[in-house]
């Protein structure tokens, strides 16, 4: 399927919730009963998940929403918290009738729902970790390598600000993310950018969420006790988690963990989809009633 095609079925799965501060953006597939809930890494947004969401449909309800600060929804000057990604979800989960949910969250996003996990737990039915990024605390030292970090970080590269789209696409062929630039690719980047007020392109993503989720993640520790949530860590071949001491953290509070290897990048669901969806299909067939 052609991008322009794959964009318009994204948009036909758009919904809104409107809450008392802020609208949250969110993708919808309501075929299926069992619920679950698709949390896309920072930068990004809910089109990530269109291959997947599209393979599990006929079994889930899902929703994938774009994270305040992100994709569609709104851009508050601040809120970028975990406590305040969690109210909305909880608000989210609340409006579909859901009392727990299967979650699915990549990199930042994992950090999130390990905190939310912690405090509560019978949110959750199971828990799929896509390439954690920084589960523990930051060091305090990289706050002050933090104006070099927004620079230097291949994925905020397509913040912008750009001339014309076209420089954006050619700075996008150049990311992991995009590796391949396959049809797929193509729609979830060109749902990602748009063209500001000044008329340069740049991502929909904002600097007041990039800077003050990274002030979160220096601050916040994901796991900090035992769960006992049924979780599956997907790890990469060309991820960020590589090496044993990083998953630690995972090994010894995670007392029904499940990692496995899959083939890909950090963003494996869109550079290897096909592997990607029959891993999470397999672990929630499982997991589910």
């Amino acid at each position: 399927m052609s991008p322009s095609k794959l964009l318009v079925q994204i948009q036909a799965h758009r919904q809104i919730l409107n809450l008392p501060h802020i609208d949250l953006s969110y993708l919808e597939w309501n075929q299926g009963q069992e619920p679950l809930l698709l949390l896309h890494g920072l930068a990004d947004s809910s089109a990530v998940w269109l291959s997947l969401a599209e393979s599990l449909q006929d079994r889930y309800h899902i929703i994938a929403p774009d994270l305040r600060g992100h994709g569609d929804s709104s851009k508050p000057a601040n809120g970028y918290r975990c406590g305040d990604i969690i109210a909305d979800l909880e608000a989210l989960m609340d409006s579909a009738g859901w009392r727990s949910t299967h979650a699915i969250a990549h990199s930042w996003s994992a950090k999130v729902v390990a905190v939310w996990a912690r405090q509560k737990p019978q949110r959750l039915r199971s828990a799929i970790l896509v390439d954690p990024f920084f589960i523990d605390r930051m060091p305090n030292w990289l706050g002050l390598t933090l104006p070099i970090i927004y620079r230097t970080l291949p994925f905020l590269k397509t913040m912008g600000p750009f001339a014309s789209y076209e420089l954006a696409e050619q700075q996008a062929r150049q990311l992991k993310q995009y590796r391949g630039w396959s049809d797929l690719q193509q729609a979830v980047f060109r749902a990602s950018m748009e063209q500001k007020p000044n008329g340069r392109w740049g991502s929909k993503f904002v600097v007041q969420a990039r800077d003050e989720i990274f002030e979160d993640t220096m601050q916040v520790t994901g796991l900090t006790e035992p769960l006992e949530i049924p979780t599956l860590f997907l790890q990469p071949d060309g991820g960020l988690n590589r090496l044993e001491w990083q998953l630690k953290s995972y090994r010894t509070y995670l007392k029904n963990l499940q990692i496995q290897k899959i083939p890909g990048n950090h963003w494996t669901f869109l550079v290897e989809p096909l592997a990607f969806n029959q891993a999470v299909a397999d672990f929630l067939e499982k997991h589910s009633a």
